[in-house]
């Protein structure tokens, strides 16, 4: 058990690099990754930061916190983009005539895109502090903001993988990723208080794993407000517990499940 443990990290990390590298040189991939989130805030910040008002706070610091779950989220989506395209390329063919573990490739594919979701945070980080974004929490309060979005993108990479292996084509799992994550990601308080919104709405974004992740970050980089009203449903009451039941959830459902459908699309 140890020695396949050993095998499989090792590969992992081989595989890491590999991706890596074949991220830095897709252009556009890194363009998209980087730039949408980037647009995103300079809409957002400058187009509707003026007409939408928020109790003792600026829009623009409600509203990056929001901006960065939903980076982390789209950054899932390359997670399944890379593995259908190798898929289709039938580079995932010659790795399984290779002695490694078939753990490695997605070890190593989503470890790769956990490290373009820091790179990209990052940027937003920078691009937020200049439109007026400000940290009003310690160090260790801010890490722990960072390190949550960055397990809840690690989290969600799984899940695209899973989905990324069940239709096994580039153009295909594009179409349908998008139809999952901007519903989950505008579907929730990234962008307005959910507390705004119509009943039917407002209870799907309270119990939206994004609006949880989305609230623990402005909590921790101290992004929040008294004169907000406090909402009295529990996971926004404990975004941050919730948060971390989320992620431990979506990687116990979808780290096996993504294992299974691996050994299924590879079978063939």
């Amino acid at each position: 058990m140890m020695n396949a443990v050993q095998l499989a990290v090792t590969d992992g990390v081989t595989i890491t690099k590999r991706n890596s590298i074949k991220i830095l040189r897709s252009l556009d991939l890194l363009g998209s990754l980087v730039f949408t989130p980037v647009m995103f805030v300079l809409l957002f910040g400058f187009v509707f930061g003026s007409v939408i008002d928020i109790p003792g706070l600026s829009y623009r610091e409600f509203m990056l916190p929001g901006i960065f779950t939903l980076a982390v989220a789209m950054g899932g989506i390359v997670t399944g983009y890379g593995l259908t395209d190798d898929l289709q390329k039938g580079i995932i063919d010659r790795f399984r005539s290779l002695p490694m573990s078939p753990a490695a490739v997605l070890i190593g594919r989503t470890t790769a895109d956990l490290i373009l979701s820091t790179a990209s945070l990052l940027i937003m980080g920078l691009v937020g502090l200049l439109v007026g974004w400000r940290i009003h929490t310690g160090v260790l309060e801010t890490l722990g903001g960072v390190v949550l979005l960055l397990a809840f993108s690690y989290a969600l990479s799984w899940v695209m993988g899973t989905l990324g292996l069940a239709v096994r084509k580039p153009e295909v799992f594009n179409n349908v990723s998008m139809v999952v994550v901007f519903p989950l990601t505008f579907l929730a308080n990234t962008f307005v208080d959910s507390g705004r919104l119509p009943t039917p709405l407002r209870v799907i974004a309270d119990w939206n794993p994004v609006s949880a992740v989305t609230q623990a970050a402005r909590e921790l980089f101290g992004n929040t407000s008294a004169a907000m009203p406090p909402r009295d449903i529990w996971p926004m009451q404990h975004a941050l517990l919730a948060s971390v039941l989320w992620i431990a959830v979506l990687l116990a459902v979808f780290v096996p499940l993504s294992v299974r459908c691996y050994k299924k699309a590879t079978s063939h």
